[in-house]
């Protein structure tokens, strides 16, 4: 049996899939990514010395605010009222990397996936476009779901 795309039409247009038949249910997604930076950024970052100001506070601020937008920047997302999000961050002085984690909850008919992935993706562009002036080399990686809760597909752990 031949699998149906479930975002084009029969004509093969793209398409929002119809979520009016599914429960709503508690959802969560949890995202993480990496910002590999250099040694001055990393000690303007802990030092608060950024001029741009609170480099990981605005970031934070930043990540939340794309969550709340990503029906706007993803196409065939859905607009979800979110429950929580929460953006948090790991520090590896030693190795220069800051990594992002963001997490969102929803009660829905869909996941909050892209939700998450949009959350931490702008938190790491919000930490390279303040630090961009001491150093416009950094990297951000690894940018994946670390897991997901809730809907018909069930529970997903990342295994990396």
């Amino acid at each position: 049996m031949e699998e149906k795309f479930t975002h084009f039409d029969e004509e093969g247009n793209a398409v929002m899939v119809d979520v009016s038949e599914k429960n709503i249910t508690s959802r969560t997604a949890i995202a993480q990514g990496t910002i590999k930076v250099n040694a001055a950024v990393m000690q303007a970052v802990l030092n608060h010395t950024v001029k741009k100001g609170d480099v990981l506070g605005v970031a934070r601020i930043a990540g939340i605010m794309a969550v709340k937008q990503t029906s706007n920047l993803i196409p065939m997302c859905h607009t979800l009222l979110i429950n929580k999000c929460k953006v948090d961050f790991k520090i590896k002085e030693e190795t220069n990397e800051i990594t992002a984690y963001c997490t969102v909850k929803v009660d829905g008919k869909t996941g909050v996936e892209m939700e998450a992935l949009t959350g931490v993706s702008v938190t790491l562009l919000t930490i390279y476009d303040m630090c961009k002036a001491i150093d416009k080399g950094m990297e951000m990686h690894s940018i994946h779901l670390v897991e997901k809760t809730g809907g018909k597909s069930g529970d997903f752990h990342y295994k990396g």
